[in-house]
């Protein structure tokens, strides 16, 4: 990477926290200037506008939040259990986020009245997450894991929804119960709701022979042990 490249990914990754904390018309010159150590010639010479440097720093924000959503849930086999976990790490993986909380939720909220090109952000990265849930959906429908009458696109925006909204409670609360009944309530829905009965089947098949492996060794035991496919 270039030195000039270099320098305006710094830029960027240390303004991210003051515009996700305070928001575009928040974010004075003078914080920018104190969290880069640049006078603001340095800052501009590398972004054309202040707009142009929200919307950068949105993106790298947005990055880190989708990176931690889905850590981990791309070597999970089964769509649903995939689903499930980035539920959890919704709430769970916060660290190293940019601070500030949602970058898609303070956004959305700073630019409903104004700063188009922010919303375009947001609405962009908007139909980014519901894209990417919906087509592990997609997958669990082909694959048999979920139900052939669960309309994927309407799962995914309940899923962002009330994952987003129990943000905003939780943070007006100040306490974690509306992000931990959200995702509680999720987690059931997407075992009751989403789940196929053949891949419950086949899950608590699996779960069983994990739990009581020597049962494998006796074909009497085994067949106590199994559960046919009723899906």
């Amino acid at each position: 990477m270039r030195k000039g490249e270099q320098t305006r990914q710094d830029i960027i990754r240390k303004a991210a926290p003051i515009f996700n904390q305070k928001g575009y018309d928040g974010a004075a010159l003078s914080d920018l200037m104190r969290a880069t150590g640049l006078e603001k010639g340095g800052i501009y010479r590398h972004f054309e506008s202040k707009e142009e440097l929200a919307g950068d720093a949105f993106d790298h924000a947005w990055k880190v939040a989708m990176d931690a959503r889905f850590e981990a849930t791309d070597e999970i086999p089964n769509t649903v259990d995939r689903l499930k976990q980035i539920v959890r790490n919704f709430r769970d993986r916060r660290t190293g986020l940019v601070p500030g909380g949602c970058p898609l939720l303070n956004t959305a909220i700073d630019s409903d009245d104004g700063n188009p090109q922010l919303r375009a952000k947001a609405r962009q990265a908007l139909s980014s997450l519901l894209d990417r849930l919906q087509s592990i959906a997609d997958e669990g429908q082909r694959r048999g894991e979920v139900r052939a009458d669960v309309d994927s696109a309407k799962l995914a925006t309940l899923i962002a929804s009330t994952l987003e909204g129990s943000i905003m409670v939780s943070r007006l609360q100040k306490k974690e119960e509306p992000r931990d009944l959200a995702v509680r309530h999720l987690e059931e829905y997407l075992e009751t709701r989403v789940r196929s009965r053949k891949s419950k089947a086949g899950a608590t098949k699996s779960s069983v022979l994990r739990k009581f492996p020597g049962k494998r060794t006796s074909g009497n035991a085994q067949r106590r042990t199994t559960f046919p496919s009723r899906g």
